[in-house]
């Protein structure tokens, strides 16, 4: 009875520790990452979670023809320079931060409505480290009222 007691106890931690951060992440977001949008209006979405040194994350939107949009991307300072890449539907690159001095930010308006890929990754920083740096990565749209 204790082990079972002492193993819930554990997993119910787990999952306070886990709502926290993820609600830190998301004041992060709020905070720090939607000024960026300005002056566009953000589409009411937090997209954040929180990324290890050399992992990377992927998440898809939709977006209308006609419509003006702004992506921004921003990390916790303790991260490297993120990379970000905006892929269509057959894994085109539409914008890579790489090839603009990695910009946290993208505008942009679309000919036709797509789905489109946003690929993040958290290069690893090549440092000698004995502990490898994570933290909270947000990815935030906006659109212009036209």
């Amino acid at each position: 009875m204790k082990k079972h007691v002492s193993i819930l106890l554990v997993l119910g931690l787990m999952a306070v520790t886990a709502t926290s951060v993820n609600a830190q992440c998301k004041t992060f977001a709020k905070n720090v990452c939607k000024p960026m949008l300005d002056p566009f209006i953000h589409d009411g979405n937090y997209n954040a979670a929180i990324l290890t040194e050399g992992e990377e994350a992927e998440l898809y939107k939709t977006f209308y023809s006609g419509q003006t949009y702004r992506i921004s991307i921003c990390g916790s300072e303790a991260l490297p320079n993120i990379e970000f890449k905006v892929l269509d539907s057959e894994d085109n690159v539409i914008f890579d931060n790489k090839q603009s001095n990695f910009t946290q930010k993208f505008d942009f308006k679309t000919p036709t409505s797509q789905q489109l890929k946003i690929y993040i990754k958290v290069p690893a920083s090549g440092k000698n480290q004995e502990e490898i740096n994570s933290g909270c990565i947000a990815i935030m749209f906006g659109f212009k009222d036209e």
